[in-house]
Order: C-alpha cells, then sequence, then structure tokens
C-alpha cells in the first residue's frame, strides 16, 4: 500500500500571516491537528494544534497573544514524503521522529498529508478485519517451504485467506496471522496443529499427534 491511496488530497492550509487564532479555530470546526503553512505554493512550516496551546499556554516561556501570526510559532523544518512511498517507511519515520503527519509533496507542490490515523486506517484494511472473517495465528519455522504448506492446506479446505501478515520473532521464527473467510477456525486449527506448525490463535487448540 502507497501513500496515495490513504492520503487526504483536499488539505487545508494557512499562511504565514494567518492568526493564531484563526488558525485555532479552523483547527476546531474541521477536527484536523495539523495545518501545513503554504506562502503562495511554496511550503514554509507546519503549526500543530499543540503548537498553538502550547504558543497561547502560561507555561510556554515566551507565550504569544492569539493575535499573533503562525510564522512565529509554525515549525519550519517539515517533514516530507511522495505519494508513492509505502506506507511502512512513512510508519517508520513518523515513529522515529515521534510525529504526528507527514505532508505530501510531488513535483515540490503540496498534494496530501498523512496523519498517524490514517497508518492505523490502513493497517486495519491490511489485516482484513473490516470483513467478516475469522483470525488464524501461527508461528513457523524459518525455511522454505513452511508458509506454502499451511496456505496449501487452506486451499485444500477450501479457505480463502482476506489477508496475511508476517514479522520475525527474537528467537528467528515467522509469526503469521491470517484473517480467513471462514468463522469456524477452530477445525482447521487443529489440522495445522496435528501438522506440527504451532498454532498461537485461537488459544487453547487441541493438538493430539
Amino acid at each position: 500500500m502507497l501513500l496515495r491511496e490513504i492520503m487526504h488530497t483536499d488539505v487545508l492550509t494557512v499562511s504565514p500571516d494567518t492568526k493564531l487564532c484563526e488558525a485555532y479555530r479552523t483547527m476546531h470546526e474541521r477536527k484536523i491537528r495539523h495545518l501545513p503553512v503554504l506562502d503562495g505554493e511554496k511550503l514554509v512550516g507546519i503549526i500543530t494544534d499543540r503548537d498553538l496551546r502550547f504558543a497561547t499556554s502560561k507555561l510556554s516561556e515566551v507565550p504569544f497573544d492569539p493575535e499573533e501570526t503562525v510564522q512565529n510559532v509554525m515549525i519550519k523544518k517539515v517533514i516530507t514524503a511522495h505519494p508513492d512511498d509505502p506506507i511502512e517507511i512513512a510508519a517508520r519515520i513518523m515513529r522515529d521522529l515521534k510525529i504526528g503527519s507527514l505532508v505530501i509533496m510531488e513535483n515540490g507542490k503540496l498534494v496530501g498529508i498523512v496523519t498517524g490515523i490514517d497508518l492505523l486506517d490502513a493497517l486495519l484494511a491490511l489485516t482484513g478485519v473490516h470483513r467478516p472473517s475469522g483470525r488464524l495465528d501461527v508461528r513457523l519455522s524459518d525455511r522454505a517451504g513452511e508458509l506454502a504448506k499451511l496456505t496449501k492446506l487452506l486451499a485444500e479446505r477450501k479457505i480463502n485467506i482476506h489477508s496475511i501478515l508476517t514479522y520475525r520473532e527474537k528467537d528467528d521464527r515467522v509469526r503469521v496471522m491470517l484473517r480467513l473467510n471462514t468463522m469456524e477456525v477452530r477445525n482447521i486449527a487443529e489440522e495445522i496443529c496435528q501438522m506440527g506448525i504451532e498454532v498461537v490463535w485461537p488459544v487453547h487448540v487441541s493438538c493430539l499427534r
């Protein structure tokens, strides 16, 4: 999944001379938390609801009046991404830099914005959780053919896979999480267990070998 598939293209922006009170009103009314700052078509900064709250708070070392302009409190070093960047790269950047959004630029122009909520929605879409399905969670040895053995059994039982996610655990085994087009997962899980594959979910699967 690429950023262009999840980014918001109707991006609300403000200019550097927008008053803080106006920027706050825009965020509150449109229920958003990030406003890119454009000088003409040039991206010159970004301001968040947290920046606005802090800037007008008595806790700030240099509290600004709400009538002050955005240019005095905006973040000038904006982290950007390209529409064709994969979502996992965007998630890593946002996690490493502890930022809540990425401004999406293409050919020098702002074309979208992606927030942490958008990435969570993308994760939910990748898991297939929005569709009626059952969850199967197993551990596989990191050997060629292990996943194929699992999917072959599912195909033989005419069970369709809605989604599949994998990651490597600390012991180098591979954790595989699947969403299947059946709610009756326990029977197939027991059969998988009898093949010598460790079933993590459903829990308490009876494995008679």
